[in-house]
Order: structure tokens, then sequence, then C-alpha cells
């Protein structure tokens, strides 16, 4: 994965070569070490339910969102290397723009529909690979999820990855949004068992109520090791 050598215009991100390579390079293999090794100083967190996470094959992985910081908290969760969205104003700044590619992530444009991005997520999931996705879109207050988006089940159906929730407890306390430094406080993750992909009909196709029954019934199993997370 590099940047693109082409002049970029418009938003920030554009311009971002994106390739969904699975190998763990010695690139990568040195930042996630440095990055769990700091994370883990700082926030010292405790994962429960690893096992829930497929040793192979594709997964997302559909964790709650209460702080920036809870993107660092899924590196706990599995050895398998991962991918996912970042806001595109990340790569503003070619270094940053350099090591979030290298880590696994590649730049969604929240201003609308973004169907690049969407592309890549799919690409991910059909080489294989565990690719996190944030239901809630973006970050959200408060100790109830409430309603998801469907990109996640939408996914799942195209792809047949299961979608594994996870909880966060004390990432808003850590990091609440407008902290710039957070505070070491512990964090605890917990991972819930697999949902299933939405089922196809005798033609293989994924009706739009499947999608969003399976919707609902991962913002219930969210909750679920959400409130588990922040029992903790």
């Amino acid at each position: 994965m590099a940047l693109s050598g082409e002049v970029r215009t418009g938003a920030p991100g554009r311009g971002v070569h994106f390739e969904p390579d699975g190998r763990r390079t010695i690139g990568y293999r040195l930042a996630r070490l440095v990055f769990t090794s700091v994370v883990g100083v700082w926030f010292r967190p405790r994962v429960t339910g690893r096992e829930h996470v497929p040793g192979q094959g594709p997964v997302i992985l559909a964790p709650v969102h209460r702080s920036f910081a809870d993107f660092g908290f899924n590196a706990f969760v599995t050895r398998r290397k991962l991918f996912f969205m970042a806001k595109d104003e990340l790569w503003r700044s070619r270094f940053l723009g350099w090591l979030l590619l290298t880590l696994g992530a590649f730049p969604v444009h929240r201003e609308s529909a973004d169907r690049e991005a969407l592309r890549h997520a799919e690409e991910v999931l059909r080489r294989g690979q565990v690719l996190v996705l944030f239901p809630e879109g973006t970050r959200q207050v408060g100790s109830g999820v409430t309603e998801l988006l469907e990109g996640a089940a939408f996914l799942s159906a195209r792809t047949s990855a299961p979608i594994v929730p996870v909880g966060i407890g004390n990432s808003d306390l850590a990091m609440p949004k407008g902290r710039r430094i957070p505070k070491p406080l512990r964090i605890r993750v917990v991972v819930g068992a697999p949902l299933e992909p939405p089922e196809r009909s005798e033609g293989g196709r994924v009706s739009r109520s499947r999608v969003h029954a399976t919707t609902e019934e991962l913002r219930g199993r969210i909750q679920r090791v959400y409130d588990e997370a922040r029992a903790g």
C-alpha cells in the first residue's frame, strides 16, 4: 500500500492508492508493535471474548463508538491484520497518510455516500481479511446504542462475512469528544459471538428487509457487549 504520486484534487484523501494486502510486512509489524505498546501502557486494555473472532476468512468487527481512541482498542481483539475506514481529513499530512495506509486504513468521505470507500471495504472482505466498521457511523454519546447504519449488514450480505460485535467500556471517559490528550484510564473490551450474514432467497438475493433485520439484531448485540464492558 502506498500513497499515489498523482496530484490530489478535491477533498483530502483523494489520490490515495489503497491495496488490501493481507501480508504482515516488517513495516506493518513494527508500526503495530509501537502502537499497541503505547496504547497498552496508557490504557491497560482488558479483553474478553477473543475466541469469537474467526482465525481466518472474512469478518467484520463492529465496535461501539464513543471515542476517537476506539480504533486503537480493536488491535487487541485479534492478531490478524485489520483494515478500517478513517476520515479523509487525516490524509492532509503525507506522513500520517502513509502511516495509516501501513496500518490498513483507507479514507472515507463522510459528507456524502462514499462509493469508493465502500468498494475498498468490500474488496477487503472478498480477500478474506478483517474489516473494522463502526455501525453507528460517527462518535455517539450516552449508554444506549440507537439507530445503526446498514453498511455492516449490507457488506455482510454481499461477502458472506460474519459480523462480530465489540463493546468498549470507559473510552468515552478516557477521551471524550474535544479532548486532545486522553486520560490513562483502564479500558475493558468485550467481544461477542459472531452474527451470521443475512439469509439469501432461493434466487440467491438478500432482501432489504433481511438487511434491516440483521442491522436490528446487530444493534441489540452491540448493546449487550457495551453494557458488559461498561459494567466491568
